[in-house]
């Protein structure tokens, strides 16, 4: 593992990054500002190995205002109507960043965080803590979170989230990395084949607020369960800005079991990006919002569309629509979450044993 200064935060506070590396040649560099994942290299079809998230350089682009690059986002994940909820009988107004809506934890959130962080002795993992204040960006509870990254041998990138509370309150947890398996800032997205182990998925309104209604992939372009070209049906998704930003819900027990959520193919390189999570949904974001204004890694612009996003999670708005999956947390109890990003390499014509589950001869 290597350690090393990235600089300080406006308070003066340092921000560190540790860089996790397997045997096989990967890389994931972490950071504890936002308890962020900030690079993470992989090997291609010949071995040639590439940063495939978004991100900056240095840490002034992620001390401003960005996409979310990388990071933890929370308490709350996504969108929660209107910035308010009611739990046991008591109204909270959160902040609203997101028009008159809260967005991934508000303006204040674990994004805009400086967390503690303590390396593992095998040095395969990192264990970032941060405790968010009762009454922080409007939720109740003083909150204990840790965020924990392992690298291991098998090329998969573990991330491990746990929370207590000493009061009842909402929690939803997930990384928020933009991928471009071909590499960051290597074009568009388009020709990446996704699967997407969801038959259903929640509709939304204008505002990208669930309905609270639950429908059938089944006949949409949202349909990925037979895996397909994020190009494929991408010009039927109408508004603005189109694409993909949906909710989809995953088959299988609601919540607490591993069980496979996405595979993602790169033609053009050979990588191939797996996902399981013991959450019950998964927002697909196809990077709608990216406008070219944003100058990444290497100087370059990341324009609409430059990545994707596939963040495990609960459903949004959960707190105000109890026919979703329960986002409370009280004292006394844990709240545990875990994803595997597993990464593979396709060679240029593999047989049918070397494709990923769902894609077609």
């Amino acid at each position: 593992m290597h350690r090393e200064l990235l600089g300080h935060t406006p308070a003066g506070e340092p921000v560190e990054t540790f860089t996790l590396a397997n045997r096989r040649g990967l890389k994931a560099r972490v950071k504890t500002w936002g308890a962020a994942l900030m690079e993470m290299h992989v090997p291609d079809r010949h071995g040639a190995p590439a940063d495939v998230i978004l991100g900056f350089d240095g840490l002034d682009g992620y001390l401003t205002r960005h996409p979310y690059f990388g990071v933890t986002t929370g308490r709350f994940a996504n969108r929660i109507a209107a910035g308010r909820f009611t739990l046991d009988g008591t109204t909270y107004t959160l902040a609203t960043n997101d028009g008159t809506h809260h967005l991934h934890g508000g303006v204040d959130g674990l994004d805009r965080q400086n967390w503690r962080a303590t390396p593992s002795a095998c040095g395969k993992a990192v264990r970032f803590t941060h405790t968010s204040a009762d009454g922080h960006e409007g939720y109740p509870g003083t909150l204990l979170i840790a965020v924990t990254y392992t690298l291991n041998d098998e090329d998969e990138l573990h991330i491990d989230y746990e929370a207590t509370t000493d009061k009842a309150t909402v929690v939803n947890l997930t990384n928020h990395a933009y991928w471009n398996l071909g590499g960051e800032g290597l074009g568009n997205i388009f020709d990446h084949e996704l699967k997407l182990h969801a038959e259903s998925y929640l509709p939304v309104d204008r505002w990208n607020i669930p309905t609270g209604q639950i429908a059938p992939v089944a006949d949409t372009p949202l349909d990925f369960t037979r895996g397909k070209k994020i190009a494929t049906d991408f010009a039927l998704m109408s508004g603005e800005p189109g694409g993909y930003d949906h909710n989809f819900i995953l088959d299988g027990p609601m919540a607490g079991i591993l069980r496979p959520a996405a595979e993602v193919y790169d033609p053009g390189s050979g990588r191939v990006l797996s996902i399981s999570t013991t959450e019950p949904g998964l927002q697909f974001y196809s990077g709608n919002y990216l406008d070219g204004s944003v100058t990444g890694k290497g100087g370059r612009v990341y324009r609409k569309h430059s990545g994707f996003c596939l963040e495990t999670q609960h459903f949004p708005d959960s707190p105000n629509q109890p026919h979703f999956p329960s986002t409370v947390l009280r004292p006394g109890k844990t709240y545990r979450s875990t994803t595997v990003h597993r990464f593979s390499v396709r060679g240029g014509e593999p047989t049918r044993s070397d494709r990923p589950a769902g894609f077609s001869a």
